[in-house]
Parts: C-alpha cells; sequence; structure tokens
C-alpha cells in the first residue's frame, strides 16, 4: 500500500480544518451554510498574543473561558460541538445557532475555501481516495451555490420589479433560512438591498464555472441569472446598504452609493459577459451576455470615488476585496495603491483592520439595546473601533496575488499572532478584537495600547476561508491562476494602443454627391449592402429579448434602457447578416441637442477619446456614423465645422486619439464581432417565432413625418393683421419663462464703482433704433419664404404649420417676443374669452413662429393635448400633433428659443440623463434643480431617467424653456467633470438654477442689456454656444460676447429666422483683462447676412456669395477705459460667480472641521455651525461638509457668501498657526461681525464720504469698493479682515497698537 506524501497529509489536515469550521454548518438539503452565533464558545485560548506594548497577556473571550479562582478554565471541547452540530441534512444551507440565517455573502466566502481545496485536491493526487474527496468538496461546493441560486429564483418578482425601480422594497432579500431556503425576515425588517452580495454570487459563479464546475443546470436558470446581471447593472447609480448591512455609518437604515458595491458588481459584469454557464457541454442559448457600457460606468464612478467608501465613510477596509482578491476592479496601479496606502494609514492595527472610521459594532461604549446610533455619539468609538484579523487575510493574498512576498510575510505574521486555536492546535479566526471596557480610557490616551480581547463569531468562518485560501496558495497546492481562471488579476497590465475604426456614409445620393464635391468620397447607406445600418435604437429592442422567460415571469432588459457607444461599436452577426449601429448620440429622434451641428461634431471628438480609454474587448471598435439632410445647413451645404472634423478623421489623428477612416467592407476582418445568438430560441408572448420578431424590429418605417414646407395655400397672399384673439396670447411663450435677473441691477453697479463703458462700435444709434422697430413691425405683418436647393426634390405631403407663401419680403419670426409686446400682457388665466376658432384660424394663416407657439402653447396649457383642433376635416388633429410638428420646424430653422420650450412641453427626456446626474453626484457634488430661491429641489442620490425627469419638470413649474435648459446643463457639467476635473474644485453643491440665472446676468452685463433681453439672448444659444458659455463660467475666465453685424446693411432683415446669434465669446485671462478688436462684417448681398453668422468659434460663409470683411480700429483711448472698466469690476464679479458657483477655497471643509474643535460654534447670519458637528463627523467626511454648505445657502447673495467664506477662512488660519496660543474654547464666533468690522475699516482707510457710501453700499450693507477688492495684498479684504478680527476678539498686539495683517 502506498504511503501519503506529506502533501496529501497536509491537505487533509485543510480538509479537517475546512470540515470542522465550514462544511459541519452546511444544509444538506437547501446546500446553505449558516454561521455560529456571536457568543457561542467555540475555543480554547491557549497562546499569548502580542501587543504593540511587548507584554504578552492572556485574554478571556467573552462566553468561551470562565474564571474561577482566578484561573482560566475551558470548556469541554466535546460540549461545544454538541452544541454547534446544526447542519440540516435536509437542505444543505449552513445557519446560524438560534435562527438558522444563511447570508448571501458570507455563504460565497465560506464555500470559496472548500473550492480552492478541491482545485487543491484535483492537482495533487496520491490514490483514488484523493479523487473522491475532490468529487466530495465539488458537489458541496455546486451544492451551496445551487442553493443560493434556489433561494433567489423564488424571488424572481423581485428581480424583474427592481430593474424599474431600483427600490430597497424590492431588493433580493440578503439572507435565506439555511433549512427551507425562504426568506426569513420581511422586506423592511433588514437592509436586503446588499449590490455586492448579488455581485459577489454572479462574479464566483462566474469563475468556478471557468473552473470546470457546472452549477447551473437548465435554461430556466440562465434566464434567471441573465436577470441578475439585469439587477446589478445599475449598481452605479443605486444607492445600498453595503457590505456592513448599515448604510450610513449611523444604522439609521438610509442607503448609501458604495464603492465596493459598485466595484463588485463591475467585476461581475466583466466576469460573466460571454460565459456559458453549462460549461464545455453548453451552445448559444446557454451564454450571458453584458452590455459593455454598463460595466464601464461602474468603472467610471468606482475611479472617481476612490479611496472613499459612501458618504459617510472616508474609506472601508472592505475596499480591500475590490482593489485585489476576489474582485481586481480597478485597473489603475496608482489607484490601487493609493487606496491601499489610505486603508492602512487610517485603519490598520495590530489585530486586524478597523471596518470604517468611529465603527461601534461590538465596543466597549456600544449601546447594544438598540441597533442605530445616535450622531452625537459616533466620536466616543473614535480610537477604540473593533479591528478584524479577516483583512489581515485579505492582505496576505493580495501580497500572494501581485507577488510581494514581503506582504505576504508581513501579514502572515500578524495574522498568526491574532489566531485562536483549540486544545487539538485547530487555528480559529476570530470575528473581531475589541478594547475591554476597563482599557477604553488608556486606549483613547494612546491607540493601539492595550491588549484586546477577540469578540463576535467564532470562528469568523469568512475570514476563516480566506486564512485557508491563503494558506493552500503559501504552500503551493493553488496558484493564482487557479483561483483566478478568468485572469481578472491581470487587469492592470498596460493595454496596447486602441485604434478606431470610423465609417462615414451618406443618408442618399444628394448628400454623397455634395460632399464629393469637398473631395470627400462616402458610401450610401444602401451601397454597404449586404451589410445592415441601423439606428441604436433598434439594438436596444434587440436586447430588450435577452433574458425573457414567462415561467418565470422575466421580461429581459427593459427596451427603453440606453444603448452606450462601446455596445454600438461593434458589428453583430444575426443569422447570416452583418449589422452594424449608428451611435446614440446621432439619433436625431432624441433629444434636441444633436440639431446642432457644431455640438455633434465636438461630441464626437469627446465619444472618440471615451473609445481609446475604456475599449477592453477584443478587435478595434467601429463607429459608423451617418450624414442626413439634418446634418447640413440650411442651405443645404454641409457645415465648416463638419467638413473640418472629416478632414482631421483622415489625418489620422483626433482627439489625441489614432483613428482610421476608411469602408465598412474593409473593416470586417479587424472589428469585433458578437454573435446575436440568444434571439434563436426566442418567442414573442403572441406565440410568433423569432423570425417575425426580428422582422418586426428590423423593419423600417415607410411613413414619412408630415412635411414642414406648405403648398396647399393661395399663393401670393398675404395672412390678416392681429386680430383680439391673438392679442390675447400673443407673447405668453415668453411669460412662461421663469429665469429672472433685475434688469436694472447690473447697470446701477457698474455705474456705482465706475465700470459702465461705451461701445467699441461705433455707429449712428438713432438709424439703428429706427431699423430695429421697422424690422419687428415688419415680423408681424408680412411672411418669410426660404427656397430650398432644386436639387433636393421632396414629395409634398400633408401638413398643418405654414411657413411658407409667394411674397417676395422675406420676414422671418423673430427670437423673442416684440418690445412692444412685452409690458402689459393679459395671462392665460386672464384671457378666458379668447376666441378659440379664431386663434386656430389664425393658426391655419400664420406662418410665423412666434404666432404660432403662442397659439398651440396657449391650446395646450387651457385646452390639454388631445384636444381636437380641426384642422383637417377627414381627421383628428390634436394639440399635441401640432406640437411635434412645431417642435420639428423650429429644429430645422435652429431657433433655439422655441426648441427648448416645446421640448419640455412634449416632456423630452436627454438619453444620458441619469448617468450625467450620477457621475455628479457621485464625485461629492450634489444636486439643486429649479430656480431660486423658492423652486429649488436638491438631489442628494442617484436616480432611475424618468424619475429624476419628474423632478426637473415639477421643480420648473410651468417654465417648460428652463426645464429644458436644465436637463441640458446637467449634461455639459457631466462632460466637464469627466474631462475637467479641476473646474468643480471645492463646489459641494452644483446648483443649476443659480448657474443659469448667472448665465444670464452675464449676458446681459457683456452685451449690456436688460435681464429680459439676457434671458431672451441666453435660451436662443445653440447647444455648442451654451456649453461654451458655460465652460467660460467655470473656468473663472472672463469673455465678452461681441455684436458683429451692420444693422445699416440689413434694414428690412432680420438675423433671426435662422437662430442667429451674432456671438463671438472670447477669453480673457484672469490676471488681466485685454481689450480686444472688434470685427464687423460687411455684406454687399443682404440675403447673405442671414447666412453669414459668427458663433462662438464658427463662422458660416456661403462660397457663391461676396462676403468683405472690414475691421474697425478702435482708439487707444477706448482700449484703456475698457481695460481700466474690466479691471475696476473683476473681483466684484468673481465674488458674484464663486458665490454662485458654490465654490470655496481648497482644503476649506476639514480646516473648518480643525476651527470648530476649538471654539463653541460659529454663527453665520443667524445659523449657527455648532463644535458638535465634530462629535457626529470626521473630518473628512462628505457630510460634514454638506452641513457647512446647507447654512452657506442660506446667505442669498452670492457676493455676500464668498466674503463670509474668506471670513471663516482668516478664522482657520489663526488656528492653524497660533501653535495654540489662542483660547477660543468659550468663544461662540459670529463671522458676520467680523465682515461688517473689516467693511468699516476699510472705508476708514478710504475716508469715503457719505455720500459715496450711501452711492456704493452694495448687498448686506457692505460697500461695492470693499466687495471688489483683491482677497490678498496688504490692503486686501482678507488683510481687513484680520484687523477685524483682531478687534473682535482681542487678540494681542504689539507696543504700538498695530497688527501687520498681510495675507499672500
Amino acid at each position: 500500500m502506498r504511503s501519503r506524501s506529506n502533501s496529501g497529509l497536509r491537505l487533509d489536515y485543510y480538509q479537517r480544518l475546512v470540515n470542522r469550521c465550514i462544511l459541519r454548518y452546511q444544509n444538506v438539503s437547501t446546500g446553505l451554510i449558516a454561521c455560529p452565533d456571536s457568543y457561542d464558545a467555540f475555543f480554547i485560548l491557549h497562546k499569548s498574543i502580542n501587543v504593540p506594548s511587548g507584554k504578552s497577556v492572556l485574554k478571556k473571550t467573552k462566553d468561551i473561558l470562565k474564571r474561577k479562582k482566578g484561573k482560566l478554565i475551558p470548556l469541554p471541547f466535546e460540549v461545544i460541538d454538541e452544541h454547534h452540530d446544526v447542519e440540516n441534512p435536509a437542505s444543505g444551507l449552513i445557519a446560524g445557532n438560534e435562527k438558522n440565517h444563511s447570508w448571501v455573502r458570507d455563504n460565497v466566502y465560506c464555500i470559496m475555501a472548500v473550492w480552492g481545496l478541491a482545485l487543491a485536491y484535483r492537482k495533487t493526487v496520491d490514490l483514488d481516495e484523493d479523487r473522491a474527496k475532490a468529487y466530495e468538496l465539488e458537489k458541496a461546493v455546486v451544492e451551496a451555490m445551487r442553493g443560493l441560486l434556489r433561494a433567489m429564483l423564488m424571488q424572481s418578482e423581485k428581480v424583474e420589479s427592481f430593474k424599474r425601480t431600483q427600490s430597497p422594497r424590492d431588493a433580493l432579500h440578503a439572507k435565506y433560512s439555511s433549512i427551507t431556503g425562504k426568506t426569513v425576515v420581511g422586506d423592511y425588517e433588514w437592509g436586503h438591498l446588499q449590490i455586492d452580495a448579488t455581485s459577489l454570487y454572479l462574479l464566483a459563479l462566474a469563475q468556478m464555472t471557468a473552473s470546470g464546475l457546472v452549477i447551473v443546470f437548465t435554461l430556466d436558470e440562465v434566464a434567471f441569472v441573465q436577470n441578475l446581471v439585469f439587477y446589478i447593472e445599475a449598481a452605479y447609480r443605486t444607492p445600498d446598504y453595503g457590505i456592513w448591512e448599515r448604510g450610513d455609518k449611523t444604522n439609521h437604515g438610509l442607503p448609501e452609493l458604495n464603492a465596493s458595491s459598485i466595484g463588485m458588481a463591475k467585476a461581475a459584469l466583466e466576469a460573466i459577459n460571454e460565459l456559458d454557464l453549462f460549461g464545455s457541454r453548453g451552445g448559444p442559448a446557454s451564454v450571458i451576455h453584458v452590455l459593455p457600457d454598463e460595466a464601464q460606468q461602474c468603472q467610471a464612478i468606482l475611479q472617481s470615488m476612490l479611496p472613499r467608501e459612501s458618504i459617510s465613510k472616508e474609506v472601508d477596509a472592505a475596499l480591500l476585496t475590490v482593489i485585489s482578491f476576489p474582485a481586481f476592479a480597478v485597473d489603475d496601479p496608482e489607484l490601487i495603491a493609493l487606496t491601499h496606502k489610505t486603508i492602512k494609514e487610517k485603519l490598520e492595527g495590530p489585530y486586524g483592520c478597523c471596518r470604517f472610521l468611529r465603527d461601534g459594532y461590538k465596543t466597549a461604549k456600544e449601546d447594544a439595546r438598540r441597533l442605530h446610533y445616535e450622531p452625537w455619539e459616533l466620536m466616543v468609538f473614535e480610537k477604540i473601533e473593533c479591528q478584524w484579523p479577516l483583512f489581515f487575510a485579505y492582505l496576505v493574498l493580495d501580497g500572494l496575488f501581485n507577488n510581494n512576498q514581503d506582504q505576504v510575510a508581513e501579514y502572515q505574521k500578524k495574522l498568526d499572532n491574532v489566531l485562536l486555536k483549540t486544545e487539538d492546535g485547530i487555528p480559529y479566526v476570530p470575528e473581531l478584537y475589541a478594547v475591554p471596557r476597563d482599557s477604553v480610557e488608556k486606549e483613547y490616551e494612546n491607540p493601539n495600547s492595550q491588549a484586546r480581547t477577540p469578540a463576535g463569531k467564532m470562528p469568523h468562518m469568512w475570514g476563516q476561508s480566506m486564512y485557508i485560501l491563503g494558506r493552500l496558495m503559501i504552500e503551493g497546492f493553488l496558484s493564482p491562476g487557479e483561483l483566478d481562471p478568468l485572469n481578472r488579476r491581470h487587469v492592470t497590465e498596460t493595454k496596447p494602443d486602441v485604434v478606431v475604426q470610423v465609417v462615414l456614409l451618406a443618408e442618399d445620393s444628394m448628400i454623397q454627391d455634395k460632399m464629393a464635391l469637398h473631395g470627400i468620397e462616402l458610401q450610401t447607406v444602401a451601397e454597404v449592402a449586404p451589410i445592415q445600418i441601423h439606428p441604436a435604437r433598434i439594438l436596444s429592442k434587440i436586447y430588450s429579448l435577452l433574458g425573457k422567460n414567462k415561467r418565470l415571469g422575466l421580461t429581459g432588459r427593459a427596451s427603453s434602457s440606453e444603448i452606450g457607444l462601446l455596445a454600438t461599436s461593434k458589428l453583430y452577426m444575426l443569422h447570416d447578416k452583418i449589422l452594424a449601429f449608428v451611435p446614440q448620440f446621432m439619433d436625431l429622434q432624441r433629444f434636441y441637442m444633436v440639431l446642432d451641428t457644431n455640438f455633434l461634431v465636438d461630441f464626437l471628438r469627446t465619444e472618440v477619446s471615451y473609445l481609446k480609454r475604456s475599449w477592453k474587448a477584443l478587435g478595434r471598435p467601429i463607429v459608423t456614423l451617418t450624414i442626413s439632410h439634418e446634418l447640413l445647413d440650411n442651405y443645404q451645404h454641409p457645415p465648416n465645422a463638419l467638413l473640418a472634423t472629416i478632414k482631421k478623421l483622415q489625418s489620422g489623428y483626433i482627439s489625441g486619439t489614432r483613428v482610421h477612416l476608411g469602408k465598412l467592407s474593409d473593416f470586417l476582418h479587424t472589428s469585433c464581432i458578437t454573435k446575436l445568438s440568444f434571439l434563436r430560441d426566442v418567442d414573442d408572448y403572441s406565440g410568433k417565432p423569432d423570425k417575425n420578431m426580428m422582422d418586426l424590429l428590423m423593419g423600417q418605417s415607410t411613413i414619412s413625418r408630415q412635411r414642414l414646407l406648405s403648398e396647399s395655400h393661395v399663393k401670393g397672399k398675404r395672412r390678416p393683421s392681429f386680430r383680439s384673439a391673438v392679442l390675447s396670447v400673443h407673447g405668453i411663450v415668453r411669460r412662461s419663462r421663469s429665469i429672472q435677473i433685475d434688469p436694472d441691477e447690473i447697470p446701477d453697479l457698474q455705474t456705482a464703482i465706475g465700470l459702465g463703458r461705451k461701445m467699441s462700435v461705433d455707429y449712428d444709434e438713432t438709424l439703428n433704433d429706427k431699423n430695429e422697430r421697422d424690422n419687428e413691425e415688419r415680423c408681424l405683418s408680412s411672411e418669410c419664404i426660404f427656397q430650398p436647393p432644386t436639387d433636393h426634390v421632396v414629395q409634398p405631403l400633408p401638413h398643418h404649420l405654414r411657413d411658407e407663401s409667394d411674397s417676395l419680403s422675406v420676414q422671418p419670426s423673430p427670437h423673442t417676443s416684440p418690445k412692444s409686446a412685452r409690458k402689459n400682457l393679459k395671462s392665460v388665466t386672464e384671457s378666458e374669452d379668447t376666441d378659440i376658432t379664431e386663434l386656430i384660424e389664425q393658426l391655419k394663416q400664420t406662418a410665423n413662429l412666434q404666432e404660432q407657439a403662442d397659439i398651440i402653447h396657449y391650446l395646450f396649457m387651457t385646452r390639454g393635448p388631445e384636444f381636437d383642433t380641426h384642422i383637417e376635416e377627414n381627421r383628428k388633429v390634436p394639440v399635441k400633433e401640432l406640437l411635434v410638428e412645431l417642435y420639428e420646424k423650429a429644429g430645422h430653422w435652429k431657433q433655439w428659443w422655441l426648441v427648448r420650450h416645446t421640448a419640455g412641453m412634449l416632456r423630452k427626456r436627454v438619453e444620458d440623463l441619469a448617468l450625467a446626474a450620477t457621475d455628479l453626484l457621485v464625485r461629492q457634488k450634489q444636486l439643486s434643480v429649479g430656480l431660486p430661491p423658492d423652486h429649488e429641489t436638491t438631489i442628494t442620490s442617484p436616480l432611475p431617467p424618468d424619475e429624476l425627469a419628474a423632478i426637473i419638470y415639477e421643480a420648473c413649474g410651468e417654465d417648460h424653456s428652463t426645464a429644458s435648459l436644465t436637463q441640458e446643463i446637467l449634461v455639459y457639467l457631466a462632460m466637464f467633470i469627466r474631462t475637467e476635473p479641476q473646474l468643480f474644485d471645492e463646489m459641494l453643491r452644483l446648483r443649476v438654477g443659480l448657474i443659469i440665472q448667472v448665465m444670464a446676468s452675464e449676458l446681459s452685463r457683456t452685451l449690456q442689456c436688460s435681464g429680459e433681453e439676457a434671458s431672451d439672448h441666453l435660451l436662443n444659444l445653440s447647444p455648442f454656444e451654451m456649453k461654451t458659455l458655460l465652460h467660460h463660467i467655470l473656468s473663472g475666465k472672463e469673455f465678452v460676447i461681441n455684436s458683429v453685424i451692420d444693422r445699416s446693411m440689413t434694414a428690412g432683415i432680420s438675423d433671426t429666422m435662422l437662430g442667429e446669434k451674432i456671438l463671438d465669446l472670447k477669453s480673457r485671462s484672469k490676471s488681466t483683462l485685454v481689450s480686444e478688436l472688434r470685427q464687423s462684417s460687411f455684406v454687399t448681398n443682404p440675403l447673405a447676412a442671414i447666412f453669414n453668422k459668427l458663433i462662438s468659434f464658427r463662422q458660416l460663409i456661403i462660397s457663391d456669395l461676396p462676403v468683405i470683411n472690414t475691421h474697425l480700429v478702435i482708439s487707444q483711448e477706448q482700449q484703456n477705459q475698457e481695460e481700466i472698466a474690466d479691471r475696476q469690476g473683476q473681483w466684484l464679479r468673481r465674488r458674484r460667480l464663486d458665490g454662485s458657483l458654490n465654490r470655496v477655497p481648497l482644503g476649506f471643509y476639514p480646516h473648518l472641521w480643525e476651527l470648530l474643535t476649538r471654539c463653541r460654534g460659529l454663527l453665520i447670519k443667524g445659523n449657527a455651525l455648532p463644535s458638535t458637528l465634530t462629535r457626529e463627523m470626521t473630518k473628512g467626511e462628505f457630510k460634514f461638509a454638506l452641513q457647512v454648505e446647507m447654512v452657506l445657502n442660506r446667505i442669498p447673495q452670492p457676493e455676500y457668501r464668498q466674503l463670509m467664506v474668506e471670513a471663516m477662512m482668516v478664522l482657520t488660519m489663526l488656528v492653524e498657526y497660533d501653535n495654540k496660543r489662542v483660547n477660543l474654547s468659550s468663544l461662540e464666533i459670529e463671522v458676520d461681525k467680523i465682515v461688517h468690522e473689516a467693511n468699516n475699516l476699510f472705508i476708514k482707510d478710504l475716508k469715503m464720504t457719505p455720500e459715496v457710501i450711501d452711492k456704493a453700499m452694495g448687498a448686506a450693507n457692505i460697500s461695492l469698493y470693499f466687495y471688489d477688492s483683491a482677497p490678498s495684498g496688504r490692503f486686501g479684504s482678507m488683510a481687513y479682515m484680520c484687523r477685524a478680527l483682531v478687534n473682535i476678539i482681542n487678540l494681542p498686539v504689539g507696543t504700538d497698537n498695530a497688527v501687520e495683517c498681510t495675507i499672500s
């Protein structure tokens, strides 16, 4: 008989250890594992535990050892065995001693040791008995994983509901009965929403299946697992209760967005993608599919959060599971090192790592009678948090996977020092070590100096499992590749440079010919056959069939879900067809921003860069773009921006990314191709075969939208003048807006401090005013025409809204309501006697967009969207249909004010709204929507797209334009925070409504117009211009917006028919504001003025029309005057902008936390910031910053808010540099007094007269001159605040009663 080798003997030892610690608690019926109760007696402690003081002490564990006559008496081990042998022979689940509860997370981690041991036995076989042991262990793993699968399957209806709601009430339960596999507590009796637990199960399922185990048996189970993928794919915007089941660390049941949950979800999505759950015996129907954009979104959010865990937790030791085994979710080595370092510095101790700062679980100060903590008591847990040996085991595994032998040796030694052993030498990992009650005070004084006692669950099977895996790897029984067959550990390795393939297709031959005139050869969509080109929404419908299962009541992926760029950058095989999909951002049926060609090409550059950073699939990404008629200008020519972008693509390099522009057929062998195999077995609910379903999905609509150009009216017919009914609703669209800035405020302030300046372009003011009035009058009394090019003939179809006649007078719709109608207009409620018939008749006759908009808005608001207008006799024409046509018409003519208004009335939602909001929220930015001060709604956590849109529309009320603009601004803010996060430094809350008002006020200042006119200009900016203006404001750059059209040359022609904004945004540096020459464009052909547009960074020039450019020379005196005026108002504007953007200095909140530890509190305009906040929250805690921000936001004037921030910075500097010589402990400091005292000192030094003081009085009775003073320098605002602080708190001064206060 062959003897056992040393390897076999060691494996037998670990088998006994696994059986003793884990498998004995597995229910043989359900397969679930229940953890032992926290206070069960398990061990005989017969070794000393070394503590930092060098003393070797013997400590008792609660309910394990009894003290008798000064001696430690062990409990008999046989009694322990009898007490804990609770394995259910029917279910196979492992249950707790009293309630038989089995946690999903703990079960997965526990069974990993069994899986690892099975792999070791499979590789190291001495006898046939070893094969039997390996088989037995594998079946135990399968039984446990299937037990969890069966338990979750019984809650399939929750999975279906959660996909729509992401609500905690619809979450899968976190624990089940180990005996029956059913739920053990109610939906609201536990923090069940734990995305990390479900994700961990899917990750382990993928790894175990890849290692050769078959856990999933039926296609019904495959469908359920596919729906579990849908369950976790929204983890990046789903607050949950996290790995510790408590959410906010006060344990009040408040879910948070947790980095550990997002990281585990990201790892699971990547691991299970394209995995056949039946292993080598599977087929297309058993393969799991994951859209790559979902995992990438999780990664982006995860990387923006690390090393922070959540809002209430600065850092969490659970992040070790994300940056290393088992998730390996982070691919940035520097971020991994930073997270690792932060955990070690803030959480590591001699017995393990704390879970997070101020964790009160099982500490001596915890009140065991209640589950939650009061905020004020969190500080008592600081420095005495329990330490968990579990994390030493994770650090050992981390060193093994990274081949860091020094780290392995260090933490293996530390782990050995805290292990407990039974009488027969079996090592156990306790759950945690706590500071004894009688040692708490000493621990406060000298952290990590006192001996701790083991407490909690013993053994802690989760920690025990990780310990066993580490030992198996250290002794060479397992390699990293065996525990990670999917090779996730290589995620940080450098990848080859990505080359983005770009295919440009023309919608038809007309566009093909026009592009050829510019030297650009394109194929049409028809010419690429048999390859089919479809919009992204078709791919969304295809994926909606994935995971459908009528037997389980599962409907698959929501068809309304967005399809990201990574998904459309693949080619797809369906039967014998090849499908290519146009990216979602090119879908002209979606939100209106893509109607702006300049925005579209700018966004394309951003998306190409995104592909370079995010592409991970095999093969190269391919971006398929179609050039449609909507992308051409109104003269049916390719815009210059589009041509320039194509030329850049042809060069092979754009936005730092290598690109290859070519034909679709040339890229078939280099692109990533995915087979849509799951469609082979899908039937519709009606019983139609999949072929009919696909014909329905892939079929293109043959019904065109109704044409915008009319040919049904009598030629040459002039529309009648306004009737009383029309006058009663005239201007109603404009009155629905709520963007309000005081039209007189800025001019008055400029006058007060000498900011008024002359116009740089000198022309006859009287003539200009006359021409402007003439233009407005003609807009009210005549029609406009626009002749399309003759080479684009379109078959006319019925329509409802006129926009053309034979009149030779060219009068477009104005971009705003006429000035004469802006005052004293009746409201909707005052127009009760309006004749609806007369309004509809006028609607039939008018071709003016403003009039059409006013009438349709009135009908929509008073009669409802389904009101029949009777415009056609043979069918019903509801108001909503007219509104859709008006939206399309406004988009065609680039009338952005009307596009935004009608989009709001149609309640359109931008596709990436939820992702945009989430990008901002997870980067520690709160959002508020609606215009201040009365209609703001704060958003603190990610929300589903429809719910978020509903909040925006509710906050904006009847102001549909602002509702649309709010969505726009959110998208732009998200774009900026992804690409230029430095723009948002120390900005905690982004108040979108206030940002909109700031943008309008800046337009009012630079255009020197009223507030009403500024809001008109703002709403009529194109999306690209809006994005550019927002970027200028966020970046802190000064800018001017110049009017560059000679009105005398355009008499009788409005410059607004095509939405012309004659704007030229020009950046100025922060330090110096230099005047710039203004350029005026003169055109010899009046019609060419319509197309000669100078819009932010663009210029449309009609090549066949003569254009003459003339520079107007500005005198040196005028330049000097403008430069002085700009310098004088610089700091006032800067404080207003920073106050409106809620911007604070770098490190403001941690410094303020330190200040509050030194004083009783701060009073800010009557609102208190008490020192008790430091007891509730840590210095780096996001919740503390929110508390401060809440108080600051109660200051209505943004410039005054900034002075208050500066005053608090002076206080923090005093605390930082005084070496605790100044006693502030009894003071409650009034910050307002410091600001007003500084203002008084400033006025006194400048020796202002009472008349000047009154004239220059600004917000909160502070001088405008003080607002406009620089913060730094000997005579800066902060220097005066230092002097004020000396006076208020009686700081010691020199012998000459002088204090030197120079702030640099």
